[in-house]
């Protein structure tokens, strides 16, 4: 309880937030790292995804090598990268390992999203005349939206939190904020520092919660293609589907 009260007063004690080592600067070096390695990761598995779900080849084995690369340690990759000439510029290690950490959530929910979209409703947009690139914007990509916000949210989560080991490497980020605490035997800036990081892995996830909901797309077309799969309502197909409509029978019984 003493070490939960001493965080707290240390949260609160305006001169660690102030200066180069204060909780505000390496506040705005973690946000930069996880934010720049976010869009690169999403700029790189995004596109590739959605090509390979809308086509339907290769996605299995994009997808099954992307698995393959969660289970590399991302502070061995860390530590390697920095022992390599890249180490030599700052940042660049760091970056790297986010990113290659970051594309596989983004690449599987991506492409199973996309792979996900049902068949009838696809055909049925086809039939409706759409071409390919309609077929994709106007109806696999909003059906996928989905399982696609759902990858960024994981990645963007994993990516916050993992970016604390960026101190392992002598980099900034709320990493140091731990590191320091570590080295100097204070606890409570341990667990400041580990709340302050937690904390802003719950703020992310709701924002990209919010943007989730605020970019949901029309489904309209997407709902209209799938009714028209799905035929009339009351199941089955009526056996004068597609003949033209008439009239009411005129009463000729008097």
């Amino acid at each position: 309880m003493n070490d939960l009260i001493g965080a707290w007063t240390w949260l609160t004690t305006a001169a660690h937030w102030q200066g180069e080592k204060g909780v505000g600067n390496r506040l705005g070096e973690h946000l930069y790292y996880s934010g720049v390695c976010l869009a690169i990761a999403s700029l790189v598995a995004l596109p590739l995804a959605l090509w390979l779900g809308h086509l339907g080849k290769g996605g299995t084995l994009a997808v099954n090598i992307s698995n393959v690369g969660r289970a590399v340690p991302t502070l061995a990759v860390l530590i390697l990268l920095s022992l390599t000439p890249l180490g030599a510029h700052e940042g660049v290690p760091t970056l790297i390992a986010l990113v290659l950490f970051a594309v596989p959530p983004l690449l599987t929910n991506a492409y199973l999203g996309m792979r996900e979209v049902d068949r009838p409703v696809v055909e049925a947009a086809r039939g409706m005349g759409m071409s390919g690139w309609q077929v994709f914007r106007r109806v696999e990509l909003p059906l996928a939206q989905p399982l696609l916000m759902t990858g960024l949210r994981t990645a963007g989560v994993q990516v916050v939190a993992t970016a604390t080991l960026a101190a392992m490497a002598g980099e900034g980020g709320l990493g140091r904020v731990i590191t320091a605490g570590f080295g100097l035997s204070n606890t409570p800036q341990v667990i400041a520092g580990a709340f302050l990081v937690a904390l802003l892995a719950v703020l992310v996830e709701g924002v990209l919660v919010m943007v989730t909901r605020l970019t949901a797309p029309d489904r309209g077309v997407a709902g209209a293609a799938r009714g028209r799969a799905a035929g009339p309502p009351g199941g089955g197909l009526r056996a004068d589907a597609g003949a033209p409509a008439r009239g009411p029978a005129s009463d000729t019984s008097y």
